[in-house]
């Protein structure tokens, strides 16, 4: 496998799972620094869904990529950490734009720096 970088989408397969986490064959997008994409076996991912039907959450990003068949979403309240290995084709990179938004919804998914939404 290539060397993956932050900000980049591949296909994962993300079964088996329990109950409501994100599984089967999806785009997921690379939110691991380089250092740690480098040298560990294992990156951390965050799933996408083209399916629009849950309203919209402080921890979802829209994306709309020329790569991806759809628009689709960024679940941050799904993020998990995988095996390199679950990853197969490489579809794209998002902008430097979107990657701060999901930055930004990082924080607030995490609680980090008081940001809390009720």
């Amino acid at each position: 496998m290539k060397n993956i970088k932050r900000g980049e989408i591949y296909y994962a397969d993300l079964s088996p799972v329990i109950g409501s986490e994100q599984g089967g064959m999806r785009p997921v997008l690379i939110l691991q620094n380089d250092i740690g994409n480098r040298f560990s076996p294992t990156t951390i991912v965050i799933p996408l869904t083209s399916i629009q039907k849950k309203k919209s959450q402080p921890t979802h990003v829209i994306v709309d990529c020329d790569f991806l068949e759809s628009e689709s979403t960024l679940l941050l309240e799904q993020v998990r950490t995988i095996d390199k290995t679950r990853l197969s084709d490489y579809l794209g990179q998002i902008s430097k734009e979107d990657m701060g938004r999901v930055e930004a919804a990082m924080v607030v998914s995490l609680g980090f720096g008081g940001a809390v939404h009720d």
